[in-house]
């Protein structure tokens, strides 16, 4: 298959149309041609006039290894252009920043979550193109998760920059998708067009990521399509005292991990609940010791994600669900178990607001979670209507 760089780059008619423009490439590491040249390299050499590049969360070059750690802006040492980051002072593109270029290439891989800031990202590109008149063209790229679609969506008034829409966690979107449904949700007046991939199969082998593709983190801690499957679950754990595998060569990839829970015997408490929630995937025990974040420098009992191999089964893994579920067996087993982040967290930007909440865009998991009376049965209920609402709203942006 071919992803929207490599299109456009053996496109003479696609880069005719950029003769004589000005040009903006929102990218990170993972904005790469299927022979891994940098598209930022790859236009240059194929004559296109880039005059300022974007970096969004964790930056162009992705080298802030942590969540939540800002970048600055800098010149390109090679080529001498101005690279302009969306995750610093602002993360909204100022007008000095739109006033660099006429058309803007966004190619971010995503991770087909809403949480994952690119997709924010790509809102308020699009919003600020919108304003000033300019063009914005997505590089479409996989969504590493396929099309399956879990999860609440955002209540209205619980948005922030980890929740850009009424959406639920996992989308089931490609950026370029994501960027209709954006303009028809929002009315939004601007030049858009989706330089499409040729003959991604999303219900093909690998389940949204082709086979015959190199895995490059997008984010650092991003670090394989086991944890792109897992995420839209494992990500909650930022809004909890657990430990998300920071410090540790599996970030994400883990329903949790501390000193002074039992793995096993969460587990089990797991499979009480609702066994059919563990469905899809295989869940390992295991220990580790993370060098910083979290219980750094203590050993952690942990419950290990493998959604790959021969026993993953796409339709049936539920990430989301999953992840639920270990909170809510914590529960059960510790209910005095300190398990929320309290709001002198301050989660991406947010004020007095618990972390958990501003990630699923309100309180209903963590009431679910909360309550010793709600049963799996109730939080199925609610996500289900949601999921089916969702399906329907996007149907009509569906390229692929």
């Amino acid at each position: 298959m071919i992803f929207g760089i490599d299109r456009l780059l053996a496109s003479p008619e696609l880069l005719a149309q950029l003769k004589g423009k000005r040009v903006a490439l929102v990218a990170h590491p993972a904005s790469v041609t299927a022979e891994l040249t940098h598209s930022l390299d790859a236009l240059i050499a194929a004559g296109v006039n880039v005059t300022s590049a974007f970096g969004p969360q964790h930056g162009l070059k992705g080298d802030k290894q942590d969540n939540m750690v800002e970048t600055a802006d800098e010149m390109d040492p090679q080529y001498g252009i101005p690279v302009f980051s969306l995750y610093g002072e602002v993360r909204r593109p100022t007008g000095q920043m739109m006033s660099s270029a006429d058309v803007f290439l966004f190619d971010l891989q995503d991770l087909g979550c809403r949480i994952y800031t690119f997709v924010t990202t790509l809102l308020y590109l699009l919003e600020e193109a919108a304003k000033h008149g300019k063009s914005v063209w997505v590089l479409d790229r996989p969504n590493p998760a396929g099309r399956p679609v879990e999860g609440t969506l955002l209540v209205p008034g619980n948005e922030s920059f980890v929740g850009a829409a009424p959406m639920p966690m996992r989308h089931g979107l490609t950026m370029g998708e994501m960027g209709h449904w954006f303009i028809s949700h929002f009315g939004l007046d601007l030049d858009y067009r989706v330089v499409e991939m040729q003959d991604w199969q999303p219900d093909g082998p690998g389940f949204g990521w082709p086979q015959d593709r190199i895995w490059i983190n997008p984010s650092p801690n991003a670090a394989s399509v086991n944890m792109a499957r897992a995420y839209a679950g494992t990500v909650m754990i930022e809004g909890a005292t657990v430990s998300e595998g920071r410090g540790t060569t599996r970030p994400l990839e883990v329903l949790f991990g501390a000193p002074d829970l039992d793995a096993k015997a969460i587990l089990a408490e797991m499979r009480e609940l609702a066994p059919d929630w563990l469905s899809g995937c295989i869940l390992r025990d295991c220990w580790f010791e993370p060098t910083f974040h979290k219980h750094a420098g203590k050993l952690c009992n942990a419950l290990m994600i493998h959604a790959e191999g021969p026993n993953y089964d796409h339709d049936a893994f539920k990430p989301w669900r999953l992840q639920a579920l270990a909170f809510k067996a914590i529960g059960r087993l510790y209910p005095d178990y300190e398990l929320w982040r309290g709001t002198d967290f301050k989660y991406e930007y947010t004020v007095d607001v618990l972390a958990i909440d501003v990630i699923n865009g309100g309180p209903s998991l963590r009431e679910w979670v909360e309550n010793p009376s709600a049963t799996p049965d109730d939080l199925d209920a609610i996500a289900s209507a949601d999921e089916a609402a969702w399906v329907q709203m996007v149907r009509d942006h569906l390229l692929y």
